[in-house]
């Protein structure tokens, strides 16, 4: 085996592609840590929690969304390299700030100040995930639905870290235009057939 990792191959990148499962499932269950129920019974005691728990399943759907198209891009992987360790643990490093960001946002009430933190940790993976893209993009499969598939992630990628910066200032004029970014990035990916998809495609 090389020094960089390059010979592992498919089981090193299984590898560290359980090692990244685990560790989104760690942060998924810090998220749910905060839900924490209060202690006067009552529906109206519930309710004030509102703004705690869309903060949660917000942050949850982006988790998500992340494990889902980390799994889909660690298929077209083909070996393991420094540049795809590294960049892998910058991705798990950056969503490991999404418990606290959703925790702030829920206590503060998506206050403005809340909510330009929250954007600004989401811009963080979605910048780290375009680097491991590229890294996998350059080393793994070939073949046309594998690029296939590269462009159109990247295509995606470039969209939802642009819907991102631009919530930030907007969050300035409304914390819920800033939220509202947010959402549409959730949608966007959701989607992976939709209209939306299909015009990225034809603009090119």
């Amino acid at each position: 085996m090389t020094p960089d990792g390059d010979g592992e191959g498919r089981p090193g990148v299984g590898r560290v592609e359980a090692f990244s499962d685990g560790v989104i499932a760690i942060i998924v269950t810090i998220m749910v840590l905060e839900l924490r129920p209060p202690v006067a019974e009552g529906l109206d005691r519930l309710w004030t929690l509102w703004p705690v728990f869309l903060a949660y399943a917000l942050s949850y759907a982006y988790v998500a969304i992340y494990w889902v198209n980390h799994h889909r891009l660690f298929g077209h992987a083909a070996r393991v390299s420094n540049g795809l360790v590294w960049s892998n643990m910058l991705l798990l490093f950056t969503l490991s700030l999404v418990p606290f960001s959703t925790s702030y946002l829920g206590e503060h009430h998506f206050s403005r100040e809340a909510t330009w933190l929250y954007l600004a940790t989401m811009l963080l993976p979605s910048l780290a995930y375009a680097w491991l893209q590229s890294v996998i993009n350059r080393t793994g499969k070939r073949g046309d639905a594998a690029q296939a598939y590269y462009a159109a992630a990247t295509r995606k990628g470039v969209a939802a870290t642009l819907i991102y910066a631009l919530g930030i200032p907007l969050t300035f004029l409304s914390p819920w235009l800033g939220i509202a970014c947010a959402v549409v990035v959730a949608i966007l990916w959701f989607l992976p057939h939709s209209r939306i998809d299909r015009l990225f495609a034809e603009l090119g």
